[in-house]
């Protein structure tokens, strides 16, 4: 028994490409994502200096009954948060009497175009913002209420429901903005970079073996233009600093706080490696 997990694990550490009974080979579905008859842009010519040549959603490496879910709003499990997200948009708290409405108004025009072009610059605070980072200073600041805790509270809900007016629109973060160049270069050598016992990097997975069946996980590239995602093994919306700990996690390797400076710049980088896909969020994932 002993023998064989060793096996397994120095097959993983060496790039995933351990023999056809752990490993198959499959190509994404060719097939149209629409959600609720909205046409999305779901693969796409990669950007200039992008390692492949088309930009993929992880819609495409999902099971069909999974992807009929992300296609129907009323069936997407993860609409419930959004839900959620709007009734805390609405509502009145902290010192200063005021909710996020009565300085955004209808956030279906406020917010149009914020889910697809954050993370941002935040000159004041020297380092990009999401927008988990965005919400938390316009409550200490605007609203004098306390900031969210990572995943608690308000957080996942709201952040899910402001992305979601962005539903259909192609992400393009701006790395014109300050210093986001320096944070995509940070972010990229992370991506590339080999961590824990198993020695794996994000590029392990979602660039050398996208694709692959990996036991019962079909490799996807990895891109995050549908997070928060609702995760049906899971039962509840993820975070994308969630997911990230968890994949470093899985590498057994000691993951980063959430929003620090690798995770900020990780997210930085790999949403840049969407750019053109359609945002979904929130996405249905396995």
């Amino acid at each position: 028994m002993k023998k064989n997990k060793l096996t397994t694990v120095l097959m993983v550490a060496a790039g995933l490409t351990a023999s056809a009974s752990l490993v198959v080979t499959a190509d994404p579905v060719d097939e149209a994502l629409e959600i609720d008859g909205q046409a999305m842009i779901s693969r796409t010519a990669a950007p200039d200096g992008h390692p492949l040549k088309e930009v993929i959603s992880g819609w495409h490496y999902r099971k069909a009954e999974t992807r009929n879910l992300e296609k129907d709003t009323f069936e997407n499990p993860g609409m419930l948060a959004v839900e959620q997200g709007e009734e805390i948009w609405n509502t009145v708290e902290g010192t200063a009497g005021k909710s996020c409405a009565s300085c955004h108004n209808d956030a279906s025009e406020s917010m149009a175009k914020v889910g697809s072009t954050y993370p941002k610059w935040n000159e004041a605070s020297g380092k990009p913002f999401n927008v988990e980072l965005q919400i938390n200073q316009c409550r200490t600041e605007n609203m004098g209420a306390e900031p969210y805790k990572f995943d608690k509270g308000g957080q996942k809900p709201l952040t899910a429901y402001i992305k979601h007016q962005s539903l259909g629109k192609p992400v393009e973060v701006d790395l014109a903005e300050g210093e986001m160049q320096k944070w995509w270069e940070s972010g990229k050598d992370l991506y590339y970079k080999r961590t824990g016992q198993l020695n794996l990097s994000c590029a392990s997975c979602h660039e050398k073996n996208n694709g692959k069946h990996i036991r019962a996980d079909h490799l996807s590239q990895g891109n995050i233009n549908g997070f928060p995602t609702y995760r049906l093994k899971q039962g509840t919306l993820i975070s994308v600093h969630n997911r990230f700990r968890g994949c470093i996690r899985d590498t057994r390797a000691e993951f980063p706080a959430a929003f620090s400076d690798e995770l900020m710049a990780l997210e930085l980088y790999v949403t840049w490696r969407g750019t053109g896909l359609s945002v979904e969020t929130p996405g249905v994932r396995q």
